[in-house]
């Protein structure tokens, strides 16, 4: 990951995302022209099968990925529109979620921001917590960093 000073002395258009270090879980390195950035529609369409008009389009981008013959980045951030469409929309489970978007990231060309990211899910499948806190513990837990008492005394023992 780069710094913030890094990233501020970048030339315009060019990319913090690079392939020195991109492969897939096997080590096999791919070029930055088989990465995308993938969207919480497209996630949502695989995941929810043929009740989407775009599942054909999400299998057919998503398979090389499953595969690892293509790299996908999936932010926090998404997978966290994710779990509040499936829940609030399509009035999926908080196992059947968290079990989806798990096997998901399972896939071989996946890349997330770190680790916090299932925990995150792990979190919101065990506990009665929002997905967004439980990502914040996660990822606290993760840089071993304090959690905002706040966050604490609401949802006690939740970490």
């Amino acid at each position: 990951m780069m710094s913030p000073a890094a990233l501020r002395t970048m030339p315009k258009g060019a990319s913090a995302f690079r392939s020195e270090s991109l492969a897939n879980r096997h080590g096999t390195l791919l070029s930055e022209k088989s990465t995308s950035v993938v969207d919480a529609n497209a996630i949502v369409s695989l995941l929810l099968g043929g009740e989407r008009a775009h599942y054909r389009q999400s299998q057919e981008f998503f398979e090389p990925v499953r595969e690892g013959t293509a790299l996908a980045y999936v932010p926090a951030a998404v997978v966290a529109e994710c779990v509040h469409v499936l829940s609030r929309i399509y009035k999926v489970t908080r196992a059947d979620i968290a079990a989806k978007l798990l096997g998901l990231l399972d896939y071989r060309g996946v890349i997330t921001e770190s680790p916090a990211v299932r925990h995150a899910l792990t979190l919101y499948q065990d506990r009665n917590v929002d997905f967004v806190d439980a990502l914040v513990a996660a990822t606290a837990a993760e840089r071993t960093l304090g959690l905002n008492p706040t966050n604490t005394r609401r949802r006690p023992g939740w970490r």
